[in-house]
């Protein structure tokens, strides 16, 4: 069983920043993947960012330059640091872990992050 433990999230004001992390815990892949993805009201479920074992990152265009993804393989710690955030970034967010090697598919619950005046 893996666990996949959430912190972050919040209110922010336009322009402001809010940095997210995933915590990995249980019987991990050395081939991990992890992911952020969104989900906004009325919207589907995309994927914002992730990062491999070995430092490999991918962005959503609409983040590209605002969001960085990093990780800490000792703490197997993943953050999202988000800046410039906007209102259409408003969304929960949630952590996904896939391993590929034992082809684990684990989400965190998600959290709330907000951008508004």
């Amino acid at each position: 069983q893996v666990h996949v433990v959430q912190s972050g999230g919040g209110s922010v004001q336009p322009g402001g920043s809010l940095t997210l992390s995933c915590a990995v815990s249980g019987r991990t892949s050395s081939f991990d993947v992890t992911c952020w993805y969104r989900q906004a009201p009325g919207k589907e479920r995309e994927l914002v960012a992730d990062i491999s074992k070995f430092d490999i990152t991918k962005y959503a265009e609409s983040v590209k330059g605002r969001f960085t993804i990093s990780r800490d393989n000792a703490k197997n710690t993943v953050n999202l640091q988000m800046n410039d955030l906007k209102p259409e970034d408003t969304a929960v967010y949630y952590c996904r872990y896939v391993g590929g090697g034992d082809s684990s598919d684990y989400w965190g619950k998600g959290t709330l992050v907000t951008v508004s005046s």
